[in-house]
């Protein structure tokens, strides 16, 4: 394919490079594509080592793409996003910030690109928003992820520990001999008050009926206040503009600690469902987070994860539920500090599954599918883990 002249990069031009299916792809920090101006093999190595290419000047003068951290590219993507967004961006700069928007998401947070556009979108236009999906998929992470990226004021409401959701939510009333009567408010009060906050309620299916009657009136768009009932003449504090309510739901009958929303406080979210991770994703994500472990065990618990994935999602299916990232991750660090690819297993994936049954249980089921996938054949210059990359540090601290 021909390539176009209007791109003239300059030295120290950083372009990000991803894989994409059979396919890869390079962006510069404002969003737009230059893949054509790249041969494959360049991108392949860069995607390789997670990688990303930067313009350097050599020695004898002339320029060349080099590998560099990916770092360099996400620091030079958030200078190239216009001021930071909050709730008095006009409509272009948010349009433009959305352009830009998988350009300066985090290398280690993995997600669709098209759902991760929507979330900030939803963050930046004000709305609340509902994440759902399967356990250990990174719902929270999501939550943190945006206040990170975007640089929001954030509050961690966690309702699914809330025993007393008035005081929570409101506060407590006090007596001072001087003072007399007063409201002690609640971290919750502060943050609805603070401008383009994000303000995660972490598990609001665990959360009591008397919670969500609090907030129906806050989530409202057309409302967007609570009453505060024990204060003197029950004053009404105003959502601050700008405000985003992020929610962490567990839906299905597995969660049984749970309770079913009610559907007017579920009417009042956009719904972003996180899902488990395709192959490639899982791969990399666990190539960055362990970097110690050698890439083929790392391949095969992804490709063990993935069958038990396929299965829970079939229309016959064996199991109750796949295997989750926050397992997978954990079975890496357990390889990383020295235990097998079988022990892993055994610690991490088989007490999820039940026994009962015998021969024909969901866990003698797993053990069939882990098996097939256990590394065989490794070199000793290969071992399944090694901890010099990291002179025996903890990757993942």
């Amino acid at each position: 394919m021909e390539k176009d002249t209007v791109f003239a990069p300059s030295i120290g031009t950083v372009v990000r490079v991803e894989k994409f299916g059979d396919t890869y792809r390079a962006t510069l920090p404002d969003g737009a594509d230059v893949t054509e101006h790249f041969e494959n093999y360049q991108l392949r190595n860069a995607v390789k080592e997670g990688m990303a290419l930067k313009l350097v000047e050599t020695n004898t003068g002339s320029t060349q793409w080099r590998k560099v951290s990916p770092a360099e590219f996400t620091e030079r993507a958030k200078n190239a996003l216009p001021d930071q967004a909050s709730a008095t961006m006009d409509h272009d700069k948010i349009v433009q910030f959305l352009r830009n928007a998988s350009a300066v998401r985090p290398e280690s947070y993995k997600m669709d690109d098209l759902k991760w556009r929507f979330s900030v979108r939803t963050v930046l236009r004000g709305k609340n928003m509902m994440i759902t999906g399967p356990k250990g998929t990174g719902k929270t992470v999501l939550a943190f992820t945006l206040r990170d990226t975007l640089n929001r004021p954030f509050f961690n409401i966690p309702l699914g520990a809330t025993q007393d959701p008035r005081s929570t939510l409101i506060g407590n009333v006090h007596f001072d001999p001087e003072r007399g009567t007063y409201l002690g408010e609640a971290e919750f009060i502060r943050a609805i008050q603070t401008p383009d906050a994000i303000i995660l309620l972490d598990e609001i299916t665990r959360a009591h009926p008397d919670a969500w009657n609090i907030l129906m009136s806050a989530l409202d768009y057309k409302q967007r206040f609570v009453r505060i009932d024990e204060a003197p003449d029950s004053p009404v504090i105003n959502v601050a503009p700008g405000v985003t309510f992020i929610a962490t739901a567990n839906i299905g009958s597995q969660y049984t600690a749970t309770r079913t929303l009610d559907a007017a406080l579920t009417d009042r979210f956009i719904v972003v469902e996180v899902e488990y991770l395709g192959k490639e994703q899982e791969f990399e994500l666990l190539r960055q987070r362990v970097p110690g472990v050698d890439e083929r065990v790392l391949n095969s618990l992804t490709n063990a994860a993935i069958d038990l994935r396929k299965d829970a999602r079939s229309s016959d299916p064996r199991i109750t539920e796949g295997l989750s990232t926050r397992s997978t991750i954990e079975m890496a660090e357990l390889i990383y500090d020295g235990f097998t690819f079988q022990e892993a297993a055994a610690l991490v994936i088989y007490p999820q599954y039940s026994e009962a049954g015998g021969a024909d249980s969901e866990r003698a089921y797993v053990k069939q599918i882990v098996q097939k996938h256990i590394p065989t054949n490794l070199d000793d210059k290969a071992a399944p883990f090694n901890l010099d990359p990291n002179n025996g540090e903890l990757p993942w601290a």
